[in-house]
């Protein structure tokens, strides 16, 4: 059977496949091309199921930096409260002022008023000072209710709401581990919806919480749960998908999920009580439950697990609802395919450990550099995107900004990525993300809006580097390597988003301090990526032994390198996963005719560019979740 150079199989070989080649298992991708690799099935599962479940977890994963807000504040006086005098009288009689401007926040006067009210007309700043020994006043004008006003975390507890996204992005590194397990043992479609059952009672328990700590349970039940709650559907998507049209699936992921924070950014300034607003981000994705009835299993999966007849009756569905027809040979050489694979699986299959990551030296540097670009791409990225209430006046406005730069990051470095490289655009936009940030620390403490400009400017970049990461650890990591280095890496990155929330504590003081600390970080691991080898237009490693060769006679001059120099792809050692991106632009029109005419013309562009993730399999060549974290 031959293949064009978007891997995709020749229509008219794959007609005669059957009696020239009869003894040849096929892969899912073989069976896609004659069903539609993204037909009208595909599109209604994508843009009515998969895509709408990217809005759960970027509501509860982000709804919390509202839940938490912190209104201006003072010490209560009890006495005062008892004689008629407003909130503002109250404040200028009893709280002291810092530097004969602000009110302190955490001290009062310590006054006997019962005895002295009659005599008192104004506030003496000589008088002696205490904590709040009585609780606290709050300016609601703004913030109405919050997590913050219900369990006074401020002053000496104001360490606490930051401890909430501490307890958040906990769960998250236990979570995508336990669920990315559950997807692969069970199915997606059972594992997506424990995972919403249990995002949904974390939500509830937010929402009903009395006390703090039991809060803080709540939010650690929610983070189990991201952001698994998306990939799981995302991987159905992407599994149905043909080759040709995965990253296009991924960018678009990538594009409602931001929407979804755009929307968060409404809901939020529509609804300023924080239980109304944990419900209102939570309750409505109930209705996910009908998805029960439309999403299907992963034919990948049910193949692997030996459930012939449901695989079948799914490809069935695909190819009926896409107008096409499903050969009966290729359900039998599937059959045969699975049959195979169990029996090699049985005799062959080896387990590979983290270890084998560092047993070489090559292997262990690229290994420590792509999990150093992958933890402060992903540290730098989540830490804006908390920081982003914090900047400018109105927090609403401020986070629905930094969302909306997202999306044009997102489509050009698209492009980007197959014209010049992976290695100079992720250098570039976590470097330049850097500098933005780190420029603030020039910036007067008044220059709110300046900040803010560069600050949206930060996060453009560097939610570009994001998208590049993954696909760019998936070509350095060979393939037996594949599943541990990917998953190692996004492991370790998830966990460095535990000490994010201390960063962004420290803004409290200082407001730029955060984003100066971000920068560096962004600046650094940007730097560092110019070290990795470029794999746009070369040959990529398959066995661990070709992994440490890719790279090995790295010199300084290879940084300017941009993967313009297109080499040969040797096919018997390395595995080639890229062709259709690996194919100059002037060759695509040639390959252009082999495309179904039922494919539009706006379509063309979207197979330009063919995902790695394909690859990500185990012996049985089922993507595992696991892998995906």
């Amino acid at each position: 059977m031959t293949q064009n150079g978007n891997n995709t199989p020749s229509y008219g070989t794959q007609d005669k496949l059957s009696a020239s080649e009869p003894n040849d298992a096929i892969d899912l991708d073989d069976v896609l091309p004659k069903i539609g690799e993204f037909g009208l099935y595909q599109k209604l599962l994508l843009w009515l199921v998969c895509l709408p479940a990217c809005l759960p977890c970027g509501f509860c994963a982000f709804n919390q930096l509202f839940m938490t807000d912190v209104p201006d504040h003072w010490c209560r006086v009890p006495e005062l409260e008892l004689l008629n005098l407003t909130q503002q009288q109250r404040k200028d009689l009893s709280i002291p002022r810092k530097d004969n401007m602000t009110f302190e926040k955490c001290l009062r006067y310590s006054v006997n008023w019962t005895s002295y009210i009659s005599k008192i007309d104004e506030a003496d700043a000589n008088w002696t000072t205490e904590p709040c020994l009585d609780g606290y006043e709050y300016d609601t004008s703004e913030v109405i209710s919050s997590v913050v006003i219900d369990f006074d975390l401020v002053c000496e507890y104001d360490v606490y709401p930051t401890l909430g996204l501490v307890a958040l992005n906990v769960g998250g590194p236990v979570g995508v581990y336990t669920f990315g397990l559950l997807n692969d043992r069970i199915g997606r479609k059972k594992s997506f919806f424990i995972c919403l059952s249990t995002l949904l009672l974390g939500s509830l328990m937010t929402a009903y919480a009395h006390e703090y700590w039991f809060w803080v349970v709540a939010r650690i039940i929610v983070g189990l749960t991201i952001p698994a709650v998306y990939q799981i559907p995302f991987i159905i998507s992407l599994e149905l998908a043909g080759p040709n049209y995965r990253s296009f699936v991924t960018v678009m992921t990538c594009v409602f999920y931001t929407l979804g924070l755009i929307l968060l950014s409404l809901v939020t300034y529509l609804l300023r009580d924080w239980r109304l607003l944990a419900l209102a981000t939570s309750v409505p994705f109930f209705f996910y439950y009908l998805y029960w009835f439309v999403l299907p299993e992963s034919p990948r999966w049910l193949l692997m697990r030996e459930k012939l007849e449901e695989a079948n009756n799914v490809l069935q569905t695909i190819a009926k609802v896409n107008g096409k027809e499903l050969p009966e040979e290729f359900t039998i050489k599937l059959q045969k395919q699975v049959i195979e694979q169990k029996e090699k699986g049985i005799t062959e299959a080896k387990s590979v450990s983290v270890f084998a990551l560092c047993r070489t030296p090559n292997m262990r540097l690229k290994t420590c550099l792509i999990t150093l670009n992958w933890c402060a791409s992903e540290m730098v990225y989540v830490g804006l995107s908390y920081y982003g209430p914090a900047i400018g006046d109105n927090q609403y406005m401020s986070f629905f900004l930094s969302s909306a730069v997202e999306i044009p990051s997102y489509l050009v470095c698209w492009v980007l990525m197959d014209r010049i490289g992976r290695r100079w655009p992720l250098c570039l936009s976590m470097v330049i993300s850097g500098i933005f940030c780190i420029v603030t620390v020039l910036l007067p403490n008044d220059a709110q809006m300046e900040t803010l400009i560069l600050y949206l400017i930060s996060k453009c970049f560097i939610s570009a580097s994001f998208l590049i990461i993954y696909p760019y650890a998936g070509e350095l990591y060979p393939t037996e390597l594949r599943g541990v280095g990917i998953g190692t890496s996004a492991y370790i990155g998830g966990l460095g988003l535990i000490i994010i929330p201390f960063i962004n504590y420290l803004g409290s003081s200082n407001l730029v301090l955060p984003l100066v600390v971000m920068g560096a970080v962004s600046v650094v691991g940007g730097l560092t990526a110019l070290r990795l080898p470029e794999t746009l237009h070369t040959s990529l490693p398959q066995t661990a032994e070709e992994g440490e060769e890719f790279g090995k006679n790295w010199t300084y001059a290879d940084c300017m390198n941009c993967g313009d120099q297109k080499q040969a792809v040797d096919a018997d050692s390395y595995e080639n996963l890229d062709q259709l991106e690996l194919t100059p632009a002037s060759l695509v029109d040639d390959e252009l005719p082999d495309i179904p005419d039922i494919r539009r013309n706006s379509m063309r562009k979207l197979v330009r560019q063919s995902s790695i993730v394909e690859t990500q399999r185990d012996i049985d060549g089922n993507m595992k979740m696991t892998y995906w974290f």
